[in-house]
């Protein structure tokens, strides 16, 4: 591990004006930061500890949404009675990630910028462009039984890790940021993350310095209607090999909005439209749903070692939808 300097914020303000320097990194849980800096994956030149902010609370808004400190732990989330109730989808989501030991320390905020766990970019001795700009893509030519279908590049073929994420965005959330001078942002979900493009190494929309506050999960139709369906290699403690968190609204016996995002096959949480839009007007059942998991993949990039991914996430996307219809 590298040398760094280490400065422990006081408040938001402080922490914003720390993290204005040239390789700085926020520590809130440490869950993936502190396994990347041992590794030498990451070498900040300054870590700002932001642990002791206040940005811990779970509440209540007034139009039925919710509003997340991005210091709350993971395992408080996914236990708190608003969240269960209102947002299923959510606590299922974070309760299929890691084990309890990790939720007890990792924050939302920190789940939202974990690091892929693409082996390439872990390993110092293989070309990655995600970790080293312009050194190249060693899964490209790899082994790549883990690797992305969706959203992929000639730069870089690494799946998004977070089962919240694909959560947050099939729940229309919104993530607060703030930056210097006092300025906050809204940003969607779904745009939150970036492509990786020719540039993996720019992963969100974060400017530098920039810190995530809070999340904002708004009250919809199909929020509470909503599901999460994660498939992986053993049952815990296993980053998803395909996910799914859908959610429907249903009147009348017909489909009147839809939200299918997807994880473990894209290079960001992956929201489906083209799905969702398949959806919107049919009758809620297993041949609509097997239809829109079609559509889905219909444009996946496949490889040898991941082709099976494509029906393995179809499934997950039909048992998702029939668990958020009702049906299952």
């Amino acid at each position: 591990m590298n040398a760094f300097e280490y400065i422990r914020a006081q408040n938001e303000a402080g922490a914003v004006d720390e993290a204005h320097v040239a390789g700085a990194r926020y520590l809130a849980g440490g869950t993936t930061l502190v396994d990347l800096m041992r590794l030498e994956v990451l070498r900040p030149s300054r870590v700002v500890d932001i642990s002791a902010l206040p940005l811990v609370e779970i509440e209540a808004l007034p139009d039925g949404g919710v509003r997340i400190g991005a210091l709350a732990k993971n395992s408080d989330v996914a236990s708190h009675q608003l969240i269960v109730e209102r947002f299923p989808a959510l606590s299922e989501a974070l309760l299929a990630g890691a084990s309890p030991q990790v939720r007890n320390m990792a924050s939302v905020g920190g789940n939202m910028l974990q690091g892929t766990r693409c082996p390439y970019f872990r390993d110092l001795a293989s070309a990655c462009n995600k970790r080293e700009p312009g050194s190249g893509c060693a899964a490209l030519d790899g082994y790549t039984r883990s690797h992305a279908i969706l959203g992929t590049s000639d730069h870089c073929i690494a799946t998004h890790p977070s089962d919240m994420c694909v959560a947050l965005v099939a729940l229309d959330a919104v993530v607060i940021v703030r930056g210097g001078d006092d300025k906050t942002r809204r940003i969607a979900m779904a745009d939150f993350h970036t492509l990786p493009g020719q540039h993996p190494e720019i992963e969100s929309q974060l400017q530098p310095g920039e810190l995530i506050t809070h999340v904002e999960v708004p009250a919809t139709p199909f929020a509470a209607h909503s599901r999460y369906v994660k498939v992986r290699d053993r049952m815990s403690f296993a980053f998803a090999l395909a996910s799914t968190a859908a959610a429907l609204d249903v009147k009348d016996k017909k489909i009147r909005d839809a939200r299918v995002a997807l994880g473990g096959v894209a290079t960001k949480p992956w929201r489906a439209t083209a799905a969702e839009k398949d959806l919107i007007g049919r009758a809620p059942g297993f041949d609509a749903f097997k239809h829109a998991a079609a559509t889905a993949v219909a444009e996946a990039k496949t490889r040898p070692e991941n082709a099976f991914k494509v029906e393995l996430v179809r499934r997950t996307i039909v048992r998702a939808l029939a668990r958020a219809g009702g049906l299952a």
